[in-house]
């Protein structure tokens, strides 16, 4: 049953993808995958079911399979994060283990279709160094591509806090959490026999799709990170802008006129590329504006300007009658932990603890 189950969630999940509009790079490697993974249940229940046994060229096409899944995920975050690595020239490199299963392999792909049987029916007997070297190089390569995974997800939250004023839905959680699922599931092939590894598959395609979902851009509509923020990558970003110190001091002085005459930061979707078109400059300098002026991100620089608009909201009789949440929200914040953690921030105190000190 949870081989039927994790297939229809795949099948559905392509289906969703296929009536998706404005499609990029990383929905077809999203579709990819999906299709690898029934391909790997689907053979996977035919052997479990012994139906594999009535077509023998099936057998043993599950030998190579996995090493493709971790790999899926890491091309999947670096479309996402805007470092492609389809695009690099050492990809190959990516699928030597897949490959090299392969042919290490062709010994027992070449045989007789009643040997391929008794083989399967006999617990691979013959076949336990292809099995032993097997479990190694997925075990080496689920751990590598977890971690260059979630490194590579570290990486693209911190340069995050240079563009966005809010980044709670722009993190990438779900690809992290699918990280450490994946990796869950190779220790799973470790220590437990088929049907428990498939199950784990089968919960781990069903979490795929209910945050996929939650985060409608997955798939419904996505924009890549660059064209989102209109930026260079991190290693560029400072490259062409050239800015001396005087105009540094120049755009500081018009982005604390703005700041305080207009107050864009109660935007609480406020990007930097929108506050550069406010103030009719590049995104790039003003980037370079904050982070060499003030010592601080954007994300940091914005959050700051909020708290202090709370506290003045918090100081006016009118606003007695709303909670301090909603004042929060009316200063540019979208979510409640965000307030807290940069109120203490600012003030060293959580809002309980310094309201208390006036009571």
């Amino acid at each position: 049953m949870v081989y039927i189950i994790g297939l229809t969630i795949a099948c559905f999940l392509i289906l969703l993808l296929f009536y998706k509009k404005d499609k990029q790079a990383a929905d077809y490697l999203l579709v990819a995958w999906l299709v690898t993974m029934i391909l790997h249940l689907g053979l996977s229940y035919m052997q479990y079911t012994g139906a594999a046994y009535l077509y023998p060229h099936l057998l043993g096409l599950t030998f190579p399979l996995p090493l493709l899944h971790g790999l899926f995920l890491y091309a999947y975050a670096s479309e996402q994060t805007g470092t492609p690595v389809l695009k690099s020239k050492t990809f190959f490199l990516h699928l030597l283990p897949f490959v090299f299963l392969v042919v290490l392999g062709v010994p027992f792909y070449s045989l007789p279709a009643y040997r391929k049987t008794e083989i399967f029916q006999n617990q691979g007997q013959g076949f336990e160094w292809y099995t032993l070297t097997q479990l190694i190089l997925i075990s080496l390569s689920g751990l590598a591509y977890t971690a260059a995974t979630l490194l590579k997800i570290r990486k693209y939250r911190k340069n995050l806090l240079n563009y966005f004023s809010n980044t709670k839905k722009k993190k990438l959680e779900w690809i992290a959490w699918s990280a450490i699922g994946l990796a869950a599931i190779w220790i799973m092939a470790v220590l437990f026999n088929d049907p428990v590894i498939f199950a784990g598959v089968a919960l781990f395609i069903l979490f795929i799709g209910v945050s996929g979902i939650q985060q409608a851009p997955v798939f419904y509509s996505d924009i890549p990170f660059e064209q989102a923020t209109g930026l260079l990558p991190e290693v560029e970003k400072y490259a062409r802008t050239g800015l001396e110190n005087e105009e540094i001091r120049s755009l500081m002085s018009r982005l604390e006129t703005l700041m305080q005459e207009e107050k864009p930061y109660t935007n609480g979707e406020l990007t930097l590329k929108e506050l550069a078109s406010m103030l009719h400059c590049s995104p790039n300098h003003l980037s370079q504006a904050i982070n060499a002026g003030y010592g601080k991100t954007f994300y940091h620089y914005i959050n700051g300007y909020r708290i202090r608009e709370f506290l003045e909201k918090t100081t006016l009789p009118e606003n007695r009658k709303y909670t301090f949440l909603a004042l929060a929200y009316d200063s540019g914040f979208n979510s409640k932990t965000t307030f807290n953690k940069y109120f203490k921030l600012e003030t060293g105190k959580t809002p309980s603890e310094y309201f208390d000190t006036f009571a």
